[in-house]
């Protein structure tokens, strides 16, 4: 949820002041359509007719289907009817006794305003909505539907329900009408002009600010541990740390980020870089700085990222630090390049080259790949490869409208209610600030990730897929693997990224961190907020791993410090920097 600014307010209602800046801010309205409008070229519109359909005939074969079940749909009608009779019965009540009754449904934040509770009115909109809304996702659960159609039908019902939310509404808001009589309407003024301005920092698409965008700059408040680019190619910079002990661990340490969002959620700020601490703890980190592709990079391929990514920085590596060896972390898609490599590396006969490899929420096998799995079939992929032809990438607008729509509530609605109708600049936070610095994807390389991968989950099977040449086969590397899941993660499923200890040939390491995608991996040992789970990592099967792991407070970063002990060579005088290109962050990470 966003950290509202305060604003100040009138003290008197001036009814005269209100109806003038409600005027404007329709005037604003108007305007804000017509700009809209003409920015909207043919191959948007005809995006938008594509998606229409798609989503008409999702919920057109759900209702077929419930039609074709007369029993179960007046059976639902009838539950219906009860539920809102007791809400009725709540509210009427409430009404004549001005006391807030028993609450019948679920605590949700949006509806935090005392008015939900305490309002007759108001509390019979909250629970009408929660009562509608749990009604039409218990006919498609209940409708016989394949599981697949069924979650997508679910994840698209989710959509609408957040959209209508009565928050969502200025007249159903009490939050919203007590602001419009404290500013004398002036928050809907305010509210519109922060949408025009959001629509133009999107070119004409909506782009919701999420942070004060401005008050961050790279090397100041952010991205803020001190090092040198020490080498660079069209694909990416390689970062080098300088060392803040006096010795640090022979061998070097490359951590490899996803190339979807930036690297720098790995070092925000000090007290929650995971950089900085890695450094403080005597490891040579090295880190790869993706490039942030434009139509050049049209036919770059999964195989590049390997060849000129990972491979390419190890040649680096060993030529400033003299070690033929280095031990690796990936992080999300990064991690699966990673594995990726390690068996190319390994099929080659340089399996070596890695000492110790860390996956941190990465998938392998992708056969229960959560939601984001229900984006990925063949009619929208080919709408999609479509849609990249034209550009050659993927535009990084398009990933972040899909992973806000999994937490829709969150990163997209509360921000609509804050910024548009209570007129408000959301606060300055710097994980929203990278959530909000989105990368584009080259075409090719989208292309083959979601095919071989997500739709027709090759990666896992030996000789799968080839890169550069040569047939992969996972279960052929040796190297120690630490695998870092969360169990919240709604991006990479825990269950289904724990997998991979039965892919993997050598010695696997699993841990389950608390929270999810994000808060789960940065997580500061002095913060102590989440803690984290360990077991016997040979248990084939997940739950029964959880069953019997141990739980313990704290994070995993010092767990896995400890593990890393084993790999990381002998203590040596800490390696000074004799080459830069440019002073960390870089270059590439400005690149928006």
């Amino acid at each position: 949820m966003p950290q509202e600014k305060t604003h100040e307010t009138t003290s008197t209602f001036d009814p005269l002041a209100c109806t003038e800046n409600m005027v404007q801010a329709m005037q604003e309205w108007c305007d804000l359509m017509h700009y809209t409008l003409a920015h909207q070229s043919s191959e948007e519109l005809n995006t938008h007719e594509q998606e229409a359909m798609q989503l008409s005939s999702v919920f057109a074969d759900a209702f077929i289907t419930m039609t074709s079940q007369p029993e179960q749909w007046v059976q639902h009608s009838m539950e219906l009817a009860q539920d809102y009779s007791k809400i009725w019965q709540n509210s009427m009540q409430q009404f004549f006794s001005a006391a807030p009754q028993q609450s019948t449904v679920e605590k949700d934040r949006r509806f935090r305003d005392d008015s939900w509770q305490d309002n007759a009115w108001f509390d019979f909109i909250r629970q009408s909505y929660h009562t509608s809304a749990k009604s039409m996702k218990r006919m498609i659960e209940h409708a016989d539907i394949n599981p697949h159609q069924k979650q997508k039908t679910l994840f698209y019902l989710r959509q609408i329900i957040d959209a209508l939310s009565p928050t969502n509404f200025v007249m159903t808001n009490p939050t919203v009408l007590r602001e419009i009589i404290e500013s004398n309407g002036e928050n809907l003024l305010r509210g519109m002009r922060n949408m025009r301005d959001d629509f133009e920092k999107g070119s004409g698409r909506l782009r919701i600010s999420m942070t004060d965008e401005h008050a961050f700059e790279f090397g100041e408040n952010i991205a803020t541990t001190k090092g040198e680019v020490v080498f660079q190619n069209k694909l990416m910079q390689l970062i080098q740390y300088h060392p803040s002990t006096d010795t640090v661990n022979q061998t070097p340490l490359l951590i490899v980020p996803a190339w979807i969002n930036k690297y720098y959620v790995l070092d925000m700020r000090e007290e929650n870089s995971l950089v900085k601490w890695l450094v403080d703890q005597g490891h040579n980190v090295f880190i790869i700085s993706w490039a942030n592709p434009d139509s050049s990079f049209r036919d770059y391929h999964f195989d590049h990222y390997m060849t000129e990514g990972i491979i390419t920085a190890l040649d680096a590596i060993t030529d400033i630090t003299g070690e033929d060896t280095a031990s690796a972390i990936g992080y999300c898609l990064g991690g699966t390049l990673l594995a990726s490599t390690l068996a190319y590396l390994q099929a080659e006969g340089h399996g070596e080259r890695i000492a110790s490899a860390t996956y941190l929420t990465t998938m392998i096998d992708f056969s229960e790949a959560g939601e984001l799995g229900l984006f990925i079939d063949e009619p929208q992929i080919s709408a999609l490869e479509v849609a990249m032809k034209a550009q050659g990438y993927l535009d990084g607008a398009h990933m972040a409208d899909t992973f806000n729509m999994l937490r829709a509530n969150d990163l997209i609605w509360s921000f609509f209610v804050n910024n548009y109708l209570l007129g408000k600049s959301p606060f300055p936070f710097d994980l929203l600030y990278w959530n909000s610095d989105a990368t584009r994807l080259p075409a090719k390389m989208h292309s083959f990730y979601l095919r071989n991968m997500y739709l027709e989950n090759k990666l896992k099977d030996k000789g799968g897929i080839t890169l550069a040449g040569t047939p992969i086969d996972l279960s052929t590397i040796t190297t120690p693997s630490y695998i870092l899941s969360c169990k919240e993660d709604h991006i990479a499923p825990w269950q289904s990224t724990y997998q991979s200890t039965n892919i993997y040939g050598g010695d696997t390491t699993f841990v389950l961190s608390a929270s999810g995608h994000i808060a789960g991996v940065v997580n500061p040992p002095v913060k102590n907020k989440y803690g984290h789970w360990v077991g016997d990592s040979n248990t084939p099967n997940p739950e029964k791993w959880f069953a019997n792991a141990e739980e313990q407070n704290g994070s995993w970063w010092t767990h896995w410090n400890a593990w890393q002990a084993q790999h990381a060579g002998a203590t040596i005088p800490a390696r000074t920097i004799t080459h830069s290109i440019e002073a960390a962050p870089g270059s590439y990470v400005k690149v928006r």
